[in-house]
């Protein structure tokens, strides 16, 4: 179980985030929803430790490595793509090409393995990155519109490869997304946000049949149309 308390987030002296408590349960899948602007990416920044906030406290995995992260933009090194891959492991990693070349397998990328990653479209960026963060096993995936960029087949491929390592690993995953139909694909639960806050948190199919939040209603009529 990890979990959040009290968390707050200002910018401009506008508070974007305040979460009094939030528990996410070990094993479960968990899309995050929200307009633009309701603190999605900015949670998603503070669980993976790129940003620091103004108050509160976290209980997460503590051991390095446990906790993976994908931005909505991730980031290409120049070096070839199974590099790129096989930086997340460490030295002492046994076999880290031949895992790397598995990772890159899963997301139909193991023919590009020496193409430089640097020089990749934006979906094959997402992909490799993708591939980099599931090389190895993880508590906790935090994923940040990982399909935002990718073609249809690319999405196919993450969302597949996304169900199976969460499967392999029982790992927790937090994502957010703004298609109802990838949350209800792969999500057991869903967290709604509005203007910084957790308005809605349950099961997804009762929240995308019944909402109660006027809020999640009027996201959801946005988005059905």
């Amino acid at each position: 179980m990890m979990e959040l308390v009290s968390l707050s987030k200002t910018y401009q002296g506008r508070r974007v985030l305040n979460i009094p408590a939030l528990t996410l349960l070990e094993g479960q899948t968990y899309a995050l929803l929200g307009a633009n602007g309701s603190g999605k990416s900015t949670l998603l920044r503070i669980l993976a430790g790129v940003l620091v906030p103004d108050a509160g406290r976290m209980r997460l995995p503590e051991e390095s490595g446990q906790v993976g992260y994908l931005p909505q933009r991730p980031y290409g090194f120049q070096r070839s793509v199974l590099k790129n891959v096989t930086m997340a492991l460490s030295s002492s990693y046994p076999r880290p090409e031949e895992a790397a070349l598995a990772a890159l397998g899963r997301v139909g990328m193991e023919n590009m393995a020496r193409e430089n990653g640097s020089r990749l479209s934006g979906g094959e960026t997402q992909r490799m990155a993708f591939a980099r963060m599931i090389v190895r096993p993880r508590k906790l995936l935090l994923l940040d519109e990982p399909t935002s960029a990718t073609d249809i087949a690319g999405n196919d491929l993450v969302e597949a490869a996304l169900l199976e390592y969460q499967r392999e690993t029982g790992c927790t995953v937090l994502m957010a997304t703004h298609s109802l139909a990838q949350a209800a694909r792969l999500c057991r639960r869903m967290i709604f946000l509005h203007r910084g806050e957790i308005v809605a948190e349950g099961p997804i199919r009762q929240l995308l049949d019944a909402p109660e939040d006027p809020h999640l209603r009027e996201f959801l009529a946005h988005w059905r149309i």
